[in-house]
C-alpha cells in the first residue's frame, strides 16, 4: 500500500496516525455540558496568545456548537470527539455580514492569519440556507492548512476560502464538500484528496486564483464530483493551474472544461463596466488556460477534454510525481510521518541543548538521562528548534537517552499525522 493509499485508510477509518508512539493529551477541552474546561469554542481559542508558537491541541465534545470562531493564533489544531457528532454550525450570509460586521468575521471559521491550523474530525456548516450567495464556512488568511476527516458544508458560494494569495499553502483529505459557486476556492497552493464535492447550482464547483506565482496549482486526486443538473466542473478570473488525477463525475456534469469568467456572464454584449473588469483581469491572466487531468471518467461517456494530458504540464510529470510534496514545490510536505530528528546536543552554561531537524513542541516534562543516572529537566524552547534542559550539579554531562516523563515531543508544524520526534541522539564522533 502507498503513502497515499494508509492516508486515505487512516483517515476514512476515523483515527490519525501518530508515529512513534500515543497522542499526547489534548491541551484544551471544550464541552457544551461545562464538563470541559470551556463551554464554547470561540472561548478556548481565545484563550491562546496571538504570539504562540506552540502546537496546541483543543478537543471538541460531541454536541452543536451554534457560534462563529476566529483563530487568531498558529499552530492550533481543533479536533473534534467524531465527525457526525461535533459540529460547529451558524447562519451567516457574506452580505449580511458586510452590512452588519462584527469582530468574529465573515465565515462560522474565520482563520485570521493564523498559521499551521490543523481541523479534524467534525462538522463545520453554514446554515443560512440559501443557495448561491456568499456564505463561507471556513475563511483563511493564514499559511499551511490542514482540514482532514472533514464535512465542510454551505448551500451557498465560497464554502472554503483559504485566501492566503502571495504564499498560501492548504491540504485537503477524506473530506465531505458542499456549496455553490466556486464553493472550493484556494487562492495559492492547494493539494485535495480522497474528498467528496457537491456542487447545488448550475455553475461552477472549483475555482482557482495562481496568479502571485506561475508554479501555484490546485491538485484534486482521488476526487468524485457531483451536483445538480447542469454543474460545471471548474472556472478561474486570475491565472490558474488544475490537475485532476484519478477523479470521478456525476453524469450531471456539463460539456465545458475549465474556463476563465468573461464578463458579462451570460455571454451577451458587453457593456463599459463590462470591459473595464475584462481589461483589468486581462492583467493576472498571463499564462494561458492550464487544466490537466490523468485517468478521469464521467459517469455516462467521458467528454473529450477528460483525455490524459499530463505531458502538456509544465516539466510533463508522471501520475507518480504529483504528490502533495510535489504540489507544494518541496517547501511542505503534509503527508510525512516521520518525526523531528536530534541533530545535535550541545552543553553551555549549566545546560543541555538538544537540536532538531524542525521547530518542535515539548509537551509535559520531558527530561535527559544522564550517564551517571541523574536527571536534567526542561527548561525551555518549546515551540522552536532547540529544546533546553538544566543541568544538575555536578552531573555528568553526557546524555544517555531522552525520557519523555509521560510527556511527549511532537512537531509543531501542520500535517495530516501528528508527528513524534524521534529520539535517537546522534552518533558522538570520537574526539569531538
Amino acid at each position: 500500500m502507498n503513502r497515499t493509499s494508509l492516508l486515505a485508510a487512516l483517515l476514512v477509518s476515523g483515527h490519525l496516525f501518530v508515529s512513534g508512539g500515543n497522542l499526547p493529551k489534548p491541551d484544551i477541552v471544550v464541552a457544551a455540558d461545562g464538563s470541559g474546561d470551556f463551554k464554547t469554542i470561540q472561548a478556548a481559542v481565545a484563550s491562546i496568545p496571538k504570539t504562540n508558537t506552540e502546537r496546541v491541541v483543543v478537543f471538541i465534545k460531541d454536541g452543536a456548537y451554534k457560534e462563529k470562531i476566529r483563530v487568531d493564533a498558529s499552530f492550533v489544531t481543533l479536533r473534534g470527539q467524531s465527525r457526525s457528532g461535533t459540529r460547529i454550525e451558524f447562519p451567516q450570509l457574506d452580505e449580511d455580514f458586510t452590512k452588519t460586521p462584527d469582530a468574529i468575521g465573515r465565515a462560522v471559521i474565520n482563520l485570521n492569519q493564523a498559521n499551521d491550523f490543523v481541523l479534524e474530525n467534525l462538522t463545520a456548516e453554514n446554515t443560512a440556507g440559501v443557495i448561491g450567495p456568499h456564505a463561507f464556512t471556513i475563511f483563511g488568511t493564514g499559511d499551511r492548512a490542514v482540514v482532514v476527516n472533514c464535512d465542510v458544508l454551505s448551500r451557498g458560494a465560497d464554502t472554503v476560502s483559504f485566501w492566503r494569495g502571495d504564499r498560501g499553502r492548504c491540504y485537503q483529505a477524506n473530506c465531505r464538500l458542499e456549496g455553490s459557486v466556486d464553493f472550493v476556492c484556494p487562492r495559492g497552493w492547494c493539494y485535495v484528496t480522497n474528498c467528496s464535492f457537491y456542487e447545488m447550482k448550475a455553475t461552477a464547483a472549483v475555482w482557482h486564483d495562481g496568479s502571485k506565482d506561475k508554479d501555484m496549482k490546485f491538485v484534486l486526486r482521488n476526487c468524485r464530483f457531483d451536483g445538480t443538473n447542469g454543474w460545471n466542473l471548474a472556472r478561474h478570473h486570475h491565472d490558474a493551474q488544475f490537475y485532476f488525477l484519478d477523479c470521478r463525475f456525476s453524469k450531471t456534469m456539463i460539456d465545458q472544461p475549465p474556463f476563465r469568467v468573461i464578463y458579462p456572464l451570460d455571454g451577451g454584449t458587453p457593456g463599459t463596466n463590462d470591459i473595464q473588469r475584462n481589461t483589468d483581469l486581462d492583467k493576472s491572466n498571463l499564462w494561458g488556460e492550464r487544466s490537466y487531468f490523468y485517468n478521469c471518467h464521467r459517469d455516462g461517456g467521458d467528454y473529450g477534454w477528460l483525455t490524459n494530458n499530463l505531458s502538456a504540464a509544465p516539466g510533463a510529470p508522471t501520475p507518480a510525481q504529483i504528490t502533495a510534496a510535489w504540489t507544494f514545490a518541496g517547501t511542505w510536505d503534509p503527508e510525512r510521518t516521520a518525526g523531528p530528528a536530534i541533530r545535535q546536543v550541545k552543553v553551555e552554561a549549566g545546560q543541555i541543548a538538544v537540536g532538531f531537524s524542525e521547530n518542535v513542541t515539548a509537551k509535559g516534562k520531558p527530561q535527559l538521562k544522564l550517564s551517571d543516572g541523574a536527571f536534567a529537566h526542561y527548561a525551555s524552547g518549546s515551540g522552536t528548534n532547540i529544546l533546553t534542559f538544566d543541568l544538575p550539579k555536578g552531573a555528568s554531562n553526557e546524555v544517555a537517552s531522552v525520557d519523555l516523563n509521560g510527556g511527549a515531543i511532537i512537531a509543531s508544524e501542520a500535517d495530516v499525522t501528528m508527528r513524534l520526534a524521534q529520539l535517537t541522539l546522534p552518533v558522538k564522533i570520537a574526539g569531538k
